[in-house]
């Protein structure tokens, strides 16, 4: 129950503060604002600025990467779901001694048993190669798109703000 708790709380702590800066979708796919950056200072600049600006957008951009990644591969999920699903039957059945077959198994040989099986699934099932991919495949996004994305009025007068 208090690890429900907790991840209501992180959820809502989390949609407080990355996706109350969510953008439309017609401010982030503003196709008149695109242009290439004349060089590389500006790039830069418009890089600094737009993941600020756009960071709620390139967080949801992430997720759906991710559980793209995750449903595509069929395996992973599998896997995921054996060793995510056996440390939960585990934790909730496993505290007293099991009675098999006249042999009493303890907690720990169960975790064993979900390590034994579970860790050779996960590798075949290439969890690096979706992260890797999951990390190029964000970064290539975010990063063209901020690097295109002109700053719009409002980003001319950041700096004042602050120094007010």
């Amino acid at each position: 129950m208090e690890a429900v708790i907790r991840v209501t709380d992180a959820l809502k702590s989390f949609r407080e503060t990355r996706l109350s800066t969510l953008r439309t979708p017609a401010e982030f796919f503003d196709v008149h604002r695109i242009s290439r950056p004349a060089d590389f200072n500006t790039a830069v600049s418009r890089l600094t600025y737009n993941t600020r600006y756009f960071s709620g957008n390139y967080t949801l951009i992430v997720a759906a990467l991710a559980v793209y990644s995750i449903i595509a591969s069929p395996l992973l999920l599998l896997s995921l779901i054996f060793l995510f699903g056996g440390f939960a039957v585990i934790n909730r059945f496993g505290a007293t001694s099991l009675s098999l077959y006249g042999q009493f198994v303890s907690q720990k040989s169960l975790y064993t048993g979900l390590f034994v099986i579970g860790i050779p699934l996960l590798w075949f099932s290439s969890p690096f190669m979706t992260l890797f991919w999951l990390i190029g495949a964000s970064a290539f996004l975010i990063l063209t798109h901020a690097c295109l994305i002109e700053p719009g009025v409002e980003s001319e007068y950041a700096n004042i703000e602050g120094a007010v």
